[in-house]
């Protein structure tokens, strides 16, 4: 089981995750989103390859456009 904190709160997932399924889970696949993990960016062509551990804390926001 993966515990990882996301936006302040827990998340349990029954299988290992990369950043890319993480978001497709979360149904933000397509969206304009910043991810951090454990305090640094995970650079966009980085989400597919970049493998969650257990404990880890991200924050992920969603880009808003506004004029």
């Amino acid at each position: 089981m993966l515990q990882l904190t996301i936006n302040g709160q827990p998340q349990h997932f029954d299988k290992p995750l990369n950043v890319q399924q993480l978001l497709e889970c979360m149904s933000l696949q397509n969206k304009r989103i910043a991810v951090e993990r454990n305090g640094e960016i995970v650079p966009r062509s980085q989400f597919a390859v970049q493998a969650l551990s257990d404990g880890d804390r991200l924050e992920i926001v969603v880009a808003v456009g506004g004029g």
